[in-house]
């Protein structure tokens, strides 16, 4: 009796927890219109190097966020291993979360692929943060991760 008792109590803080972790995600991912990405691809800028953008009808979630896709063969990888193909700093500009610790909007066409890891920035004709990322991406990626960190502890 002692033991069921444990294990329905571990599988409730379970539940729970995976809940709250949903929960987290969704408000602080960058989503528009509980999009990922501006529903661009996750998946493509890894195989095809170049942001595509993704269909509704192609739709997967991933503890609660939802991506587009632009193949069945991009979602199926992704549904295999969502967190291989998750942006950084939850899609956020990866420039300003190392550099000032903010959620900067991004443009999903401005990325980089390194270390396996995808990272997008913010873009507009006067300003590219992934040229200024590429001077110290070393130190901003380290203060990035750090100031990531908090919004999940």
């Amino acid at each position: 009796m002692k033991s069921t008792i444990i294990m329905l109590a571990a599988l409730v803080f379970c539940i729970f927890n995976a809940t709250a972790q949903t929960v987290v995600r969704t408000k602080e991912f960058n989503l528009e219109k509980g999009i990922a990405i501006q529903g661009y691809d996750p998946v493509a800028y890894f195989t095809q190097n170049e942001a595509v953008k993704g269909s509704k009808q192609m739709a997967a979630i991933a503890e609660g966020v939802t991506y587009y896709f632009s193949s069945a063969a991009n979602k199926e990888l992704f549904i295999k291993d969502y967190k291989k193909y998750e942006p950084q700093y939850g899609g956020w500009c990866a420039y300003a979360m190392g550099a000032s610790n903010d959620k900067v909007e991004i443009d999903p066409e401005t990325f980089k692929i390194a270390n396996g890891k995808l990272y997008l920035f913010y873009h507009s004709w006067v300003n590219n943060t992934l040229n200024k990322w590429n001077k110290d991406e070393s130190g901003l990626k380290t203060k990035a991760d750090k100031n990531w960190s908090v919004f999940f502890y």
